[in-house]
């Protein structure tokens, strides 16, 4: 698993935003997220647009999706010869669905990118966008399966935003992404399930109160949803600066809960899953 972005919507933490690969004998077979700063650490990753199987999103905002048109565009300059699916959230009053993001930045005739719109209405060519609105699940959902992959889904509360939390099944290991949830629920826990590793996101303090505790979880919650689901490594990333150099204090806290190994994301850092 390959950490593109580590940061989150701050462009003073001085890292790309949320973007994820999960590589597979040389070659990136799905890629969670696209904040912004991260089409240029995809590229430096040495990956390339044309392998991905499968292209996943948490949620919808700015800091998970920015690059994303960067990336497609990308993939038509890479000759990728098959259609990507994309999978995400449904929509509400407050955030599009999948379906809608991906029409509403490349479709005719109001697309933000229309001049792209056979990404999306093909009119020659293999190559097709095919977004999927996943349906809200409190528990553990499967979504997708070929040959060599399995995802899982389920519904993580994160404000007003639809979000979900993902696991990636390949070569019989377990990932899993929490993305950017307050915590609250068992389903994170469930899909968790004796991961081999688990990405978490740091960006709270502990301690944290109001919007951002409503929004995030802070590091007792994550080192309790590591060690009830018996992971096997923990990384932290979606590093802010509000938990930037509060890295003893944020392991301390989840050391009372958690005792495996932890680690802190830096962009284009990778961890190797034997």
């Amino acid at each position: 698993m390959q950490v593109l972005g580590s940061g989150g919507p701050e462009s003073q933490d001085k890292r790309a935003s949320t973007n994820y690969l999960v590589w597979d004998h040389g070659s990136a077979r799905v890629v969670l997220d696209a904040g912004g700063g991260s089409a240029l650490r995809f590229g430096e990753s040495g990956a390339q647009m044309s392998q991905p199987d499968v292209f996943l999103f948490s949620h919808f905002h700015v800091d998970h999706t920015s690059d994303f048109p960067a990336l497609i565009f990308s993939s038509w300059f890479e000759d990728r010869k098959r259609p990507l699916p994309v999978y995400g959230p449904t929509g509400n009053d407050f955030m599009p669905s999948t379906a809608e993001f991906v029409h509403d930045l490349f479709a005719d005739p109001h697309g933000a990118w229309r001049y792209l719109s056979e990404l999306v209405e093909p009119r020659q060519g293999s190559y097709q966008l095919q977004p999927h609105n996943v349906a809200p699940s409190s528990t553990p959902v499967l979504i997708f399966r070929n040959a060599n992959i399995s995802l899982y889904a389920v519904t993580v509360i994160h404000g007003q935003v639809p979000a979900l939390a993902w696991r990636i099944e390949i070569g019989g290991k377990r990932i899993v992404f929490s993305g950017d949830t307050n915590g609250e629920g068992e389903g994170l826990t469930q899909l968790a399930s004796n991961a081999d590793l688990f990405v978490a996101h740091n960006a709270v303090p502990e301690g944290a109160t109001g919007v951002e505790r409503r929004l995030h979880m802070p590091p007792s919650v994550i080192g309790a949803t590591a060690a009830n689901a018996h992971v096997k490594q923990l990384v932290l990333s979606h590093r802010m600066l509000r938990t930037l150099g509060k890295e003893d204090e944020t392991r301390t806290e989840i050391k009372r809960r958690y005792s495996g190994p932890i680690q802190f994301a830096n962009d284009l850092d990778c961890f190797l899953i034997k």
